[in-house]
């Protein structure tokens, strides 16, 4: 599993969420406390928006906490909306196609999860992405293919209706294939003005998420990045989280318990 980080409000430098706090996102990436694994060193990748409509990334495949290069870019860029990961395989290979966020177009996309016996099921649902949105496939991971087949089903209108039409094909195929590993899905999506953040699994255990609301914004994280969970709200299960200009719903989907969530 991963851990992330996004923030919408008002500019921030992004040193102040991912790097300086006591159990910041670099602290997590070697010590994380709520995720299936302690380490994420297997990269790392930030998204943010500035000046233009399209994000700008940087991505790297060494661990987060040894990345000289995170730190200083960090320090220096003042964004309104960014994303932060930092990643664990659940068994692609360690290249920098396979770190998040994914970006297409306006969008940036994370994932925090994993879709059981994948390797079982991929080339069918890479042959459901359509060529025009497969042909921005970079990476092998089961992360970016959700993405793509999200678009293709009409994310950028319609996040969660689009979400779980995807993750409903998704099982349908892993039940065609007789898997019975889960599908856990917490994930982020954002165009730069609306954040949706996801918490989906179809056995009722998807990872976890948090999130904070201040005068200045809203924070969305896998964990507490203070150490401590006072002022912390917890997304439910199965639920849905969407903000806008800081302000921030929670609501659960009609439909997403027995499609894709529990």
């Amino acid at each position: 599993m991963c851990r992330f980080l996004a923030y919408s409000g008002e500019p921030v430098f992004l040193s102040d969420l991912v790097c300086a706090p006591t159990h910041s996102l670099v602290h997590q990436s070697l010590h994380a406390d709520e995720g299936k694994t302690e380490t994420n060193g297997d990269g790392f990748g930030i998204g943010w928006y500035a000046e233009r409509p399209e994000p700008g990334v940087y991505r790297d495949i060494s661990p987060a906490w040894s990345d000289e290069n995170l730190v200083n870019l960090c320090g220096q860029v003042r964004a309104r909306t960014f994303f932060a990961h930092v990643r664990a395989s659940t068994g692609t290979a360690t290249a920098r196609a396979n770190c998040h966020p994914f970006v297409h177009g306006r969008h940036l996309f994370m994932h925090n999860g994993q879709i059981g016996g994948y390797h079982r099921i991929k080339r069918r649902l890479e042959a459901m992405i359509p060529d025009a949105y497969y042909d921005h496939r970079r990476g092998s991971t089961d992360s970016e293919a959700i993405f793509l087949l999200a678009l293709a089903n009409g994310l950028e209108t319609d996040p969660v209706g689009a979400m779980a039409r995807t993750l409903g094909s998704i099982r349908e195929l892993m039940a065609a294939a007789n898997v019975c590993e889960p599908l856990r899905f917490t994930a982020l999506l954002t165009d730069g003005e609306t954040l949706t953040a996801y918490r989906w699994a179809c056995d009722g255990r998807p990872p976890s998420l948090y999130y904070r609301e201040g005068p200045g914004g809203i924070v969305v994280v896998s964990e507490p990045i203070d150490g401590c969970r006072e002022g912390w709200q917890v997304v439910p299960k199965g639920g849905t989280l969407r903000a806008r200009h800081g302000a921030a719903t929670v609501v659960q989907v009609p439909g997403t318990t027995s499609r894709a969530a529990a």
